[in-house]
């Protein structure tokens, strides 16, 4: 059992020991910024960074020297991912190299990574010091030596991405799951105490003499529970495609053995879509908070912000586009089929080839159609849910933050039970 493997253990130790001091950095903040500001202009709990405030734990809105988090890192990932698709022919032979290649693309990754850092992070920077520089940074009027700081503060956030990196790898090597995942997972988790405060405050302590506002808070959190319950049922759940081997032999297939199946996620694109959705969304109002209240601002507001008619539609057909693109991009139809045809294996019914592919398409398809359903189910009740009830901005029912933080749950319990069940199978046969 899980229990009492001494290794699994470790890990955990190793993990949070990691994961302490990722958050220790939220507490470290970049010189010449001054902390007064920093808090009359962040201490209401709303951000002006909206979602790319929740990989960092709010890190960001703290402008510690870990603000920016792994977000450099995803990006990268995903831009490299792109460019895999005979876009890039030097990745794609890499790809297909196998460790060396793929070690390869790791390092490819961190390099891009850094240099993303370093861009937002100088026009975060910049971008801060045009609207708020008097009372933001406490190094007086700009000079052309002061210049320099933007710079050096640029630096110090993008060694901050580093060694947050570095970090996620060590934990991806020494402790459990994902590393990158488990440093998402924590800046989302430590929202958590602050957001049922804000709840019970509301709620409890200023609405308590209202029975009303008993019953908007349990029923807040009943929600939340069973929210939770779905959200682990649709990402476990899956469609199968049976195949069948045409060297397995007759016996074999008798003996109820001939089970192999090709298992298709309902969301197989993960939350990849809504975070794409999200910070494409977020990049427009943060620029617009940057400005000062005129036409630009009405208009950027207008159309990228999700309590609008026309960013909450854009925010939904950009999630559906999304959804489509990344699970045709990870389960590609055509090298299934191809992969299917050189293991001399094949789907009943199906022809293998073309047919075969055509007959992946149209599941994914359809797979695809309800999981991107889902998805945009999950990321507007928070929309909806705090309109209805009149919600805190820090209090969120749903949305991203919980399926990343489910999906994580998941594929991190799922890793511990397969390293308990090696530690027994290795122990039977010893």
């Amino acid at each position: 059992m899980a229990i009492k493997n001494k290794k699994i253990w470790i890990s955990l130790l190793f993990t949070a020991l990691f994961l302490f001091v990722f958050r220790l950095g939220y507490f470290i903040q970049i010189p010449f910024v001054s902390l007064d500001a920093v808090k009359q202009l962040f201490g209401s709990g709303e951000s002006m960074f909206g979602f790319l405030d929740v990989f960092s734990g709010g890190a960001l809105s703290n402008f510690s020297i870990v603000a920016l988090g792994v977000s450099p890192y995803i990006t990268s990932s995903i831009v490299v991912q792109l460019l895999q698709m005979d876009i890039v022919p030097t990745l794609k032979e890499w790809a297909d190299e196998g460790a060396t290649g793929k070690e390869k693309l790791n390092n490819l990754t961190k390099y891009i990574a850094l240099g993303l850092a370093f861009v937002q992070a100088l026009t975060l920077v910049v971008g801060i010091s045009v609207s708020y520089y008097d009372a933001f940074f406490v190094v007086g009027t700009p000079t052309p030596v002061n210049a320099m700081i933007y710079v050096y503060l640029a630096l110090v956030l993008t060694a901050g991405t580093a060694f947050v990196m570095w970090l996620a790898e060590k934990i991806t090597m020494y402790g459990v799951g994902n590393g990158t995942s488990m440093i998402i997972v924590a800046g989302i988790i430590s929202s958590f105490p602050d957001m049922f405060n804000d709840l019970i405050q509301t709620y409890i302590i200023s609405g308590g003499e209202k029975i009303g506002n008993i019953f908007i808070f349990f029923g807040v959190v009943l929600l939340m529970i069973a929210i939770i319950v779905a959200v682990v049922f649709m990402e476990r759940a899956e469609r199968r495609i049976p195949i069948q081997y045409a060297n397995r032999p007759a016996a074999a297939a008798f003996r109820g053995k001939n089970d192999s199946n090709i298992p298709i996620k309902l969301n197989s694109a993960s939350v990849i879509p809504v975070i794409f959705a999200s910070t494409l969304m977020s990049l427009p109002l943060t620029v617009a908070n940057f400005l000062n209240a005129g036409t630009a601002k009405t208009i950027l507001t207008a159309i990228f912000s999700t309590s609008k008619p026309i960013g909450f539609a854009l925010y939904v057909i950009l999630i559906v586009l999304f959804s489509f693109f990344y699970s045709f991009l990870q389960m590609n139809p055509e090298q299934m089929a191809e992969n299917l045809q050189k293991q001399n294996a094949y789907v009943p019914g199906i022809r293998p080839g073309e047919e075969t592919a055509a007959y992946i398409s149209r599941v994914l398809f359809k797979i695809t159609m309800l999981g991107a359903t889902y998805l945009v189910i999950i990321a507007i009740l928070p929309i909806i849910i705090t309109k209805i009830f009149n919600l805190p901005s820090s209090v969120q029912v749903g949305g991203t933050s919980l399926i990343i933080v489910v999906g994580v749950a998941i594929e991190t319990a799922q890793q511990i039970k397969t390293q308990s069940q090696e530690k027994q199978y290795r122990g039977f046969i010893e």
